[in-house]
């Protein structure tokens, strides 16, 4: 793909500009090094220009019909499916996943934005009987007003709509923040919007200075919601500064995904479902598995077969054909998973492959997928979340002490079972104490189904009826009567 050197990235109140500062910023192609272009540097002055002209924007579209606002979507579903070739080129180029992931999911992407068109004409109330006999009770759902979206750079394009999704189909209007590593993806489809019929000052853009944009939103009376994704640090500083004005929050944190082999089950496919599980997008998901338990009776060949499949991973550039594992996203990341490494290899883990950067032929962040065993639960590993592709893997004797080792952590996004007794796996995933429970499945995100997580990893759900109820208020009336 061929970009000018500067690409305007702040779309306020339907019109495309520059900052007044001329600042600027570099995006860079993780896996080359190389420049891909300049972005436009935001911050409070044009945060507060946005969030004024969605503030403006918000009558207009809350009050227009949900089959109105719906006909939009589609149309943005439709156009995001058709160029999903294109989109995804972009997002392997400032993400670094493989081509094939980047398209994927820019059709994830599309699927929520359909999911919601359907949606946005099923904002049901209720006609409550009332136990007095002159009054008539009635509660009716509205839309929250504009919303604050922080979108992270994991998943720059579908992060977007499963927020913008349901804010749109409930009324409200949006103020986005994508992540300053990946922000082409999102000025991408906010253009898509634009060619769908999104009315001016509905959805704006602003990137550049994340703390700056982010106390803009922060201490804005006009921001009623905040919708994050990223990490549970950054999701306790928002709570905090967010007291002040008692706005509404959705945040989807941080995880540290336990998967579990117990020694029924399938293991071959559950070798290859781990696999998927750790090395989409490198490792770098809320939701991969961060931490394996095999039982001990089969561990030995599991891991084995492990190792195997790790081995034949094709690592390089997403955009060449076959690859199967990116760069991770900058160096600071590359430098996380190798101290993880080191500091388990320094308490006694083995190194069963990989284990070392890889940098064959390219200069970007690259590491090789790696396995360990003989792994303590003092590890770094085990108890903070890596974000990149190593496999810890530790043994267990029986199902309780899995289930226990499994709930042992502040998070609680997402857990795996592998299992083929059907009692064991409705009471495990009963006993695991995680918003989301994968048995034999590690992909569960779907537009129809709530997502999100417990304890540290959030609260709030996207997806389903259930993230649409995010972004609405309910509003009571009792009505007297004669």
């Amino acid at each position: 793909m061929s970009y000018d050197k500067l690409t305007s990235s702040i779309f306020i109140d339907g019109t495309w500009r520059e900052v007044n500062s001329e600042k600027t910023e570099t995006i860079y192609n993780p896996a080359t090094l190389k420049a891909i272009t300049e972005v436009s540097y935001g911050g409070a002055q044009e945060t507060e220009e946005a969030i004024q002209a969605a503030s403006t924007a918000f009558p207009v579209w809350s009050e227009m019909t949900g089959r109105k606002r719906s006909r939009i979507l589609y149309k943005a579903s439709q156009l995001i499916s058709e160029e999903a070739g294109r989109l995804g080129k972009i997002l392997t180029e400032e993400q670094g996943k493989p081509l094939n992931e980047s398209i994927g999911e820019v059709k994830g992407a599309a699927s929520f934005l359909l999911w919601y068109a359907e949606e946005a004409s099923r904002g049901y109330g209720e006609w409550i009987p009332s136990s007095v006999k002159s009054k008539r009770l009635l509660v009716i759902p509205k839309p929250v007003g504009v919303v604050g979206a922080i979108t992270p750079w994991n998943f720059p394009a579908s992060m977007i709509t499963r927020k913008l999704g349901p804010a749109l189909a409930a009324g409200c209007t949006v103020v986005l923040k994508p992540a300053p590593e990946t922000p082409l993806s999102a000025i991408e489809l906010v253009k898509i919007f634009e060619r769908a019929g999104m009315p001016q000052g509905v959805i704006n853009l602003v990137t550049g200075d994340a703390k700056a944009i982010g106390n803009a939103m922060l201490t804005s009376k006009e921001v009623r919601l905040l919708t994050f994704t990223g990490s549970t640090a950054v999701g306790k500083y928002l709570m905090r500064e967010s007291a002040d004005h008692i706005k509404k929050l959705s945040l989807e944190l941080g995880g540290h995904a336990p998967s579990i082999v117990f020694e029924d089950a399938d293991l071959d496919k559950a070798a290859s479902l781990v696999l998927g599980s750790k090395f989409r997008n490198n490792g770098q998901t809320c939701i991969c598995t961060n931490r394996l338990y095999v039982h001990e009776s089969v561990a030995e060949q599991f891991t084995s077969m492990l190792k195997e499949k790790v081995e034949k991973l094709k690592i390089g550039y997403g955009l060449e054909e076959g690859i199967e594992l990116g760069p991770l996203i900058n160096e600071r990341a590359l430098e996380k998973v190798h101290a993880h490494l080191e500091d388990a290899v320094s308490k006694g883990a083995q190194v069963v492959c990989g284990g070392e950067k890889w940098d064959d032929a390219l200069e970007g962040h690259f590491y090789k997928p790696t396995v360990l065993s003989a792994i303590t639960d003092d590890m770094l590993i085990m108890n903070e979340e890596t974000f990149g592709p190593i496999i810890p893997v530790q043994t267990f004797t029986d199902e309780d002490e899995a289930l226990r080792k499994a709930n042992n952590t502040d998070y609680g996004l997402a857990a795996y079972i592998f299992t083929e007794n059907t009692s064991r796996a409705i009471r495990a995933s009963e006993k695991l104490d995680y918003g989301i429970v994968g048995v034999n499945d590690v992909f569960p995100a779907a537009p129809e189904a709530p997502f999100g997580g417990i304890k540290q990893s959030g609260i709030g759900k996207e997806g389903g009826h259930h993230g649409m109820d995010e972004f609405l208020e309910r509003k009571f009336i009792s009505i007297g009567i004669e």
